[in-house]
């Protein structure tokens, strides 16, 4: 398994995402409540970019004439045709033994700035020029994904 550093977790804010190239892959990495998740951004239906499309939930309701919001922005429907998928487990709501979106196992990791440090995900090129440089670090929380 590969890990690559996707953003800090200050990048995602709860309720945000990011859609990010990995490996020729693009992968939508998600914020539910402080926790991260990623989906590959290819709807199983028609091969739509699903992690483009509207987070919502569902209405409850366990008498008629009350309802509940539950889950809100844990589901996420596809911009093409609307087939809706459960962020934290990639399960289809349309055909859940039949239809998944690909997840990925994601972290938060601490520590100094991968940026500065050649981690694999960023590539620094070496210019013409040459100035007088310095080290430094910046210790933060990262969002890591693992693609295998």
């Amino acid at each position: 398994m590969a890990k690559h550093v996707v953003a800090t977790v200050d990048e995602i804010p709860p309720g945000g995402r990011k859609i990010v190239e990995i490996g020729g892959r693009a992968v939508g990495v998600f914020n539910i409540d402080g926790e991260f998740y990623a989906l590959r951004n290819n709807c199983p239906h028609t091969g739509g970019p699903l992690c483009e499309g509207h987070l919502t939930g569902f209405l409850k309701s366990d008498i008629p004439g009350v309802y509940e919001y539950v889950r809100k922005g844990e589901i996420l429907r596809c911009p093409w045709h609307g087939w809706e998928f459960d962020i934290k487990t990639g399960q289809s709501w349309w055909s859940p033994a039949r239809r998944r979106a690909r997840k990925y196992k994601v972290s938060v990791e601490s520590g100094p700035s991968p940026y500065s440090d050649g981690v694999e995900g960023t590539t620094l090129e070496k210019g013409p020029y040459t100035a007088e440089t310095y080290s430094a670090s910046v210790d933060e929380k990262y969002v890591v994904v693992e693609i295998p």
